[in-house]
């Protein structure tokens, strides 16, 4: 009986996903940063994939989902959401309340693009500075081979 259901669109796969936090740890060991959190969301904000290396601590996770949250939901980067909003602190507690916490608008964050430039989910990196986030964030879309951007041109 359970087999007999439609199935799901899916346009972020599991693999697509793994290739990603592959190819982002992959970088950040070459560039010898800290050890990494990195989780993987889908269009609806649901992990994919997540993965935390040795000696991370207990708030990478969330503050990794937080920045692959904030890149989603708002529909660019992370850190541009934190740069355009800087002087507006009652609009990211805001936001920050309305997502229940699930938001973090710090480099780190990207959304996954399609071929027409729609949102189809985002990658979240915590562990090193905020730019080697974000860097180690494009290296593992780019290994996936998979679109990125940080703000609409």
């Amino acid at each position: 009986m359970a087999s007999n259901v439609y199935h799901a669109s899916v346009q972020l796969t599991r693999k697509q996903a793994r290739q990603m936090i592959d190819g982002a740890i992959l970088h950040a060991r070459r560039e010898e940063l800290p050890p990494l959190t990195l989780v993987v969301l889908d269009g609806g904000g649901h992990v994919v994939a997540a993965e935390r290396e040795d000696g991370c601590a207990p708030l990478r996770y969330p503050v990794a989902q937080g920045k692959a949250y904030a890149a989603l939901g708002i529909g660019i980067a992370s850190g541009v959401v934190g740069e355009r909003n800087s002087e507006r602190p009652a609009f990211l507690a805001s936001v920050a309340a309305a997502s229940q916490g699930h938001f973090v608008p710090v480099s780190g964050g990207i959304p996954l693009l399609d071929n027409h430039s729609c949102v189809i989910g985002a990658v979240g990196v915590s562990g090193a500075s905020s730019n080697e986030d974000q860097q180690v964030a494009i290296a593992g879309i780019e290994a996936a081979g998979l679109k990125w951007g940080l703000e609409p041109e």
